[in-house]
């Protein structure tokens, strides 16, 4: 099927001449105004309009103006005078694909110009088509549940993202709040900007102020150069603060100021400045009742509670739970090239049965240290951590040469991980090498347990 042109000129013999030159390769219609050529547009689906720009009544400007405000709008090309260079440049700024100069049209350049324009075209309907399917697939696809809690929990996400509210995530710890900020990020039209994440219990409130909103030189001692904070290298995407019922009433203020004008001053400065970044927060404390102790603003809680977004802790969700173990074998058989493949009865029935305090991020991390210690491609229970195993277990050995027994599972690991370390020289890769996992397991387990500075 040839694609579809509208040619719009008020001059018969132009019209006439361009369907001529142009009927064997497009489907050709032809308009003497701009409203005609509107009345077209509206009604069949137009791959390219080339346009005179002196039309009765109402310019080609303006006609390619209400053109691309269509749902599908045609590749536009504006036909100028020769010479009016000017008309040309303020057309491509109102919209239009290209220009020809009409005094100086040459039919083949006319042709290979058409030409080009849909390619552009195409390749950047092909390049949105493809953001599209990265933000539903890298959005949502690492919050699994198919719960009826985890699909309304994925429906509101999907309705929140777009819009510039502030969010508030509740939950448990590891149930999951620092994925769905991403998510919310990757689905809103701020994807292109940076997500910036402040965990702001890992920051003494001396420094909690000047993280967020910088500091200038000699602002105060070590200040030996100006740092621009969180805030500003969010400019344009979204600010993450986890654990935001932490922050201090100084800091309190000051984002409170922040959120009601989107301005402030970095330590030490009086100079104002802006920001146009969305706020997401999320918080494992109960802030009304932070609230109510005094330790929490209150205006700040409703502004930061514009919507509540609640993650059920995994036990109250125990149908996901196969969805998920299989889902954190797969990733950790693909980064240790490990050929683990699925899960025998009873441990998958174990795996269900337990409570789960630690949440998501405890199962994933059970998963990994049964398929560090799996030697089949089946997960037995015996290869699952002794407390997931037995209910109450405290001690455990891990039969690691670089670990330490009894003790308990998590704190044999994090021990294993420092061991490792100081054995390679704080050498990341040959310490993942020693323990026997891939270098990016390694790295989610120094943030697990706060050893990234090591």
């Amino acid at each position: 099927m040839n694609p579809t042109l509208l040619i719009v000129d008020d001059e018969k013999p132009t019209r006439d001449g361009l369907r001529a030159a142009c009927e064997d390769r497009f489907d050709v219609y032809v308009a003497e105004d701009a409203a005609t050529a509107m009345d077209l547009l509206e009604r069949e689906k137009f791959d390219v309009m080339l346009t005179d720009f002196k039309l009765p009544r109402e310019d080609g400007m303006k006609l390619i103006q209400r053109a691309k405000s269509l749902p599908k709008p045609p590749v536009c090309i504006l036909m100028t005078a020769y010479g009016s260079e000017e008309v040309a440049v303020e057309a491509m700024k109102q919209g239009a694909d290209d220009y020809i100069p009409k005094g100086k049209m040459q039919l083949d350049e006319l042709e290979l110009r058409i030409a080009k324009s849909l390619r552009s075209q195409k390749l950047e309907e092909e390049v949105k088509a493809l953001h599209v399917r990265l933000d539903e697939t890298f959005g949502l696809e690492n919050i699994i549940g198919e719960s009826a809690v985890m699909r309304q929990l994925h429906d509101t996400i999907r309705q929140v993202a777009p819009t510039r509210t502030t969010v508030l995530i509740r939950g448990e710890s590891g149930t999951g709040k620092e994925l769905v900020a991403k998510a919310i990020h990757q689905l809103s039209p701020r994807a292109r900007a940076p997500l910036v994440t402040v965990h702001c219990a890992a920051l003494p409130a001396s420094l909690l102020e000047s993280e967020l909103f910088g500091h200038e030189k000699g602002a105060f001692t070590g200040a030996h150069e100006r740092r621009i904070g969180r805030v500003e290298q969010a400019q344009g995407g979204t600010l993450f603060l986890d654990e935001i019922g932490e922050i201090d009433a100084t800091t309190q203020i000051k984002l409170l100021r922040f959120l009601g004008e989107r301005t402030f001053e970095r330590v030490g400065s009086s100079k104002t400045l802006t920001a146009d970044a969305r706020l997401i927060t999320a918080t494992n404390k109960n802030l009304v009742d932070q609230v109510k102790a005094g330790k929490f603003r209150e205006d700040l809680f409703y502004r930061l509670r514009v919507v509540e977004l609640i993650l059920p802790p995994l036990r109250e969700r125990k149908g996901d739970i196969p969805l998920l173990a299989h889902a954190f074998l797969k990733e950790f058989a693909k980064e240790n090239r490990k050929d683990v493949k699925d899960f025998t009865v009873d441990a998958m029935e174990t795996l269900v049965k337990h409570h789960w305090p630690g949440n998501v991020r405890e199962l994933r991390f059970a998963i990994e240290s049964a398929g560090t210690l799996c030697r089949g491609d089946r997960i037995q229970k015996e290869d699952l951590p002794a407390d997931v195993r037995e209910p109450g277990a405290a001690l455990v050995t891990l039969g690691h040469p670089l670990a330490d027994a009894h003790l308990t599972v998590r704190e044999a690991e994090k021990q294993l991980v420092i061991r490792a370390l100081q054995e390679s020289g704080s050498n990341r890769t040959l310490a993942a090498k020693k323990i026997g996992i891939s270098r990016r397991t390694l790295h989610r387990k120094l943030h697990m347990y706060h050893l990234e500075g090591f």
